[in-house]
């Protein structure tokens, strides 16, 4: 048995009662949550014209979109092994990569035991005997770094939408000082996260860059011709809902409030629905991928020669 799968195991052993009640009552709320959205969805938006936009969508487009959130998931790992730098932790890009992907996988198959990020955590902690604290922070800033990118995006969107009710001094204005603060905060409380903070920034810039890549390619199967700003803009506030606990990976909440938003715009809701659904199944379909780490978990540490084994270092590293 690999360690990988003693890991498994241990967790699994030592989960209690409660803990596996919780499991299940988790699991039922996600279904719940999930499939009463998407009722509530298709009971605005008839399924039948989803399923028509997305049969006869241009297929060299919906590859294109494929290939675009595949690289944004790349940039997601890269920018997660900052962090993983900043901490001391020395991971072979290929070893992280193929976690990342793996964690993908446990939040689409166990979204109500110990998910993608909880793997991660378990397993590092394991393997390297580091606070689970200190990994978790890591994490945590990780997705911190998204949030703050969606942010400034917004406001270079903002600016192409023409009816925007206010100044864009505003918008700017907020992002602006909310960055100054959040570095400052960041620095102060929790400065061993912040040695790779601005390579780390940028790359959750590609990743969000990537993403709305993807949309564009979502809307060119379908030979859209209009404005791509409002559309966009909806995405991102959309792209929030996958902070919903009881969702899986924000299925059902990001078509609700994408809907939502779409009236708000005067923007066709079947168009809405299709690419906040589409998007949503690109993400899981790439997700799978990691299920070939979990049938063949040898093949995390796969090809890595001596000396490219992930490692602790003694102190915190910059780049």
């Amino acid at each position: 048995m690999t360690q990988t799968e003693d890991i498994i195991d241990e967790g699994a052993e030592h989960k209690t009662w409660k803990g596996k009640l919780w499991g299940v009552v988790k699991v039922i709320l996600i279904i719940l949550v999930t499939g009463g959205l998407l009722y509530w969805v298709f009971s605005k938006v008839p399924f039948a014209k989803i399923k028509y936009r997305l049969i006869h969508a241009d297929r060299a487009w919906l590859a294109a979109a494929i290939a675009c959130y595949v690289g944004s998931m790349f940039f997601s790992s890269w920018r997660l092994l900052s962090y993983f730098k900043s901490i001391g932790l020395r991971l072979d890009w290929r070893f992280n990569l193929r976690l990342y992907f793996l964690g993908l996988c446990y939040n689409v198959l166990l979204p109500g035991g110990i998910g993608g990020d909880g793997y991660k955590i378990y397993l590092l902690h394991k393997r390297y005997h580091l606070p689970t604290k200190k990994v978790f922070w890591a994490i945590l800033f990780d997705r911190l770094s998204g949030f703050w990118a969606i942010g400034a995006i917004v406001v270079g969107l903002v600016i192409l939408i023409p009816s925007f009710p206010y100044h864009l001094g505003w918008p700017l204005g907020i992002v602006s000082v909310g960055s100054v603060i959040y570095y400052f905060v960041a620095r102060k409380f929790f400065k061993e996260y912040t040695h790779n903070f601005i390579q780390a920034h940028l790359k959750a810039i590609g990743v969000q860059s990537m993403q709305l890549l993807s949309i564009v390619c979502l809307l060119l199967a379908q030979d859209f011709n209009g404005k791509f700003a409002p559309y966009l803009l909806s995405f991102l506030f959309s792209s929030l809902a996958a902070i919903i606990p009881f969702s899986l990976g924000g299925g059902g909440v990001r078509d609700a409030l994408f809907l939502t938003l779409a009236r708000q715009f005067n923007l066709a809701e079947d168009m809405a629905v299709y690419l906040s659904l589409g998007f949503y199944l690109i993400s899981i379909i790439v997700a799978l991928l990691g299920v070939y780490y979990v049938l063949a978990p040898k093949r995390l540490d796969g090809g890595l020669k001596k000396g490219e084994e992930p490692k602790m270092e003694n102190h915190p590293i910059e780049e």
